[in-house]
This record gives C-alpha cells, structure tokens and sequence, in this order.
C-alpha cells in the first residue's frame, strides 16, 4: 500500500490498482459529530460514484464501501492530473469538453464541489479521455446557485493555477456548457456570484 495523497479530510492510498480513501478522524471536532459527518460523507461519496457509473459518466468505479472504516475502495485511473499537461495541449477544445461534462453532472443535478484541474486526469493515449476524481465534496442539487457556484469556484481554480490562458480557455468551458439545460439562467446566476465575489474582494 502506497499513500499517494493527504487531503483535508482523507488520506489517499494505492493499493495495486485500487485507490483507497479514508477518512480519517478529527480530534478537533467532537467525536459523535465527527463519526456521524465521516459517515454522511463516505455515504453521499459512494452514492454519488454508484450514480456516475450508471450514467457511463467518466470517472473512477466504486469497487467498496467500509461505513466501520470510513474507506471508500475505488478503480485506480493510471493518467496525468490535467493542471500538469493543460498549458501543452489544445486548452480550448479541452475547456469545450470540460464544459460538456460539467453540463452533464449538472443536467444530472450533480454538483461537484471543487472543480479544478487538479481533480481532472487525462489520459496519455490518444484518444485521451478526460476523467473527473474526487466526488468528496459533491451533492445532488438542482438549485440554480449551486450550478453557478460550481462553475465560479472552476472559474477561480483557472485563473489562480493557469493565469497565461485561463480566460480563453474558461470561454471555451462556457462554450460546451451551453448542453446544460437551464444555461441561460445559470449563467445569470454565475455572473451575480462573480460579483458578489468581486465586492468582497474590494471590502
């Protein structure tokens, strides 16, 4: 077992090709709430992994869920992290495919919590194929807010680790989005969460 990551909440392990995520407990937080929020998490985790599979959504497989062990045993994806290879390949027509498959999620009243590039993988071999990993944060919704907040906080993750092309390649994420199905109001609700992020900053 190899440990290949050390979230907020988890520590992430390799085990031949499985990844392994556990989470793990925090002594700062009392010890009932932490159980019960461990377990609310592993469970909406694992749920939401069940639901990608049935809509042939890239991303990992479930293979296990261990409630006793807050371990979540999911399908090892062997590929680059694309906050690694983005800036080398074609950003734009990538950022339209991004834009496809957060539509999808979306249309699926997936949210997933922390889109960036660092929980997207792309794999070597043409044709490349674009994962999205780390469903920890993610939830079911269908309000407008959460939709637009998940394509604000992608829009800040762009800009802070690709500043040279983050503003063409976030035009052409808008581009694909376009397949989301309330678009229109989605983004309306995304432009005043930019400016509501914008105003804070100025505070």
């Amino acid at each position: 077992m190899k440990q290949i990551g050390d979230g907020a909440e988890a520590i992430i392990s390799l085990n031949k090709n499985n990844v392994i995520k556990h989470r793990i407990e925090k002594s700062y937080r009392h010890q009932d709430i932490d159980l019960k929020l461990r377990k609310f998490r592993t469970r909406r985790e694992s749920k939401i992994l069940k639901k990608l599979e049935q809509l042939n959504f890239p991303a990992p497989k479930l293979i296990k869920t261990d409630e006793r062990e807050m371990k979540i045993i999911m399908e090892y994806i062997n590929a680059p992290r694309l906050r690694d290879v983005l800036e080398k390949k074609d950003y734009k027509k990538l950022g339209k495919e991004i834009g496809e498959k957060i539509a999808f999620l979306h249309n699926n009243e997936i949210i997933h919590g922390d889109l960036t590039t660092s929980n997207m993988l792309l794999t070597t071999e043409p044709p490349n194929k674009l994962y999205f990993i780390d469903f920890g944060l993610s939830f079911f919704s269908k309000r407008l807010e959460d939709k637009a907040v998940d394509l604000h906080l992608l829009r800040q993750a762009l800009e802070s680790k690709h500043h040279r092309i983050w503003e063409h390649c976030f035009s052409s994420i808008l581009k694909g989005y376009k397949k989301a199905q309330d678009y229109k109001e989605i983004l309306s609700r995304f432009e005043k969460v930019e400016s509501r992020g914008r105003y804070k900053g100025k505070e």
